[in-house]
């Protein structure tokens, strides 16, 4: 079976895992779930933590060759993570995320501002292309309790890549939720949307998994069933 490393995405911590994790457990699988350096509410030097440092947590997690399964904001950690130690990740599976591109930024206009909270309301998190579809009010008041500013220099911080194309050979799949497959390789092809433009340079397999954009939560036993398949091939 297979060994699997879940990295949340923004806000999160490994706890929004937590129902995916125990579905995989019972399939077989070995789990672990990350809460990225940053997003421990009780650090006093969260503020601190940049995407190099996540990363390493990342890489340092991954002691074996590992499928690394990465959810939104959470994959420019994790492809730096595969850029620094190729050899340490058999596949990495992206949830309605993508490989950022290198000198991307997850939110470019951040400014002088020290860190990134949640918005304020669900209608400012949908108007980002943020999908809300099949979140209940518990799932949301679970969120909005459990949220944690993202640092600024993981949110605002431009991404660092090496020369070398290691990384681009991992086997690759992109699980689209909010954004339908169709919609993500013509924003790959086009260069229209500069998240999905490193797409261009691997060979990735595109599946979709029509919900909003946290299936973790919307559709927790399908997409489990998902990662489990892709990660058992």
């Amino acid at each position: 079976m297979a060994r699997m490393l879940l990295v949340p995405g923004f806000w999160l911590g490994a706890w929004a895992w937590d129902e995916v994790a125990a579905d995989l457990r019972q399939r077989g699988d070995e789990v672990l779930a990350i809460t990225l350096p940053g997003l421990d509410a009780d650090d006093p030097e969260r503020l601190s933590a940049t995407l190099e440092t996540q990363a390493q947590a990342i890489v340092e997690a991954a002691d074996e060759p590992t499928v690394l399964v990465a959810h939104s904001g959470g994959g420019a950690a994790a492809y730096l993570a595969t850029d620094l130690a190729q050899e340490r990740f058999s596949r990495v599976i992206y949830i309605d995320s993508a490989p950022v591109p290198e000198g991307h930024a997850l939110i470019p206009k951040l400014g002088a501002r020290p860190d990134f909270p949640l918005p304020d309301t669900w209608e400012e998190v949908e108007a980002t292309g943020n999908s809300l579809a099949g979140l209940d009010e518990a799932d949301l008041a679970r969120f909005r309790e459990r949220a944690v500013s993202e640092p600024a220099g993981v949110a605002g911080a431009a991404l660092k890549l090496s020369d070398s194309p290691a990384r681009l050979s991992i086997p690759t799949t992109v699980i689209c939720t909010s954004y339908p497959s169709d919609l993500v390789k013509q924003l790959r092809d086009s260069g229209e949307e500069p998240f999905f433009r490193e797409l261009r340079r691997i060979d990735a397999e595109y599946l979709d998994l029509p919900t909003g954009h946290w299936p973790m939560w919307s559709k927790t036993a399908e997409l489990a069933e998902l990662l489990h398949d892709v990660a058992n091939r």
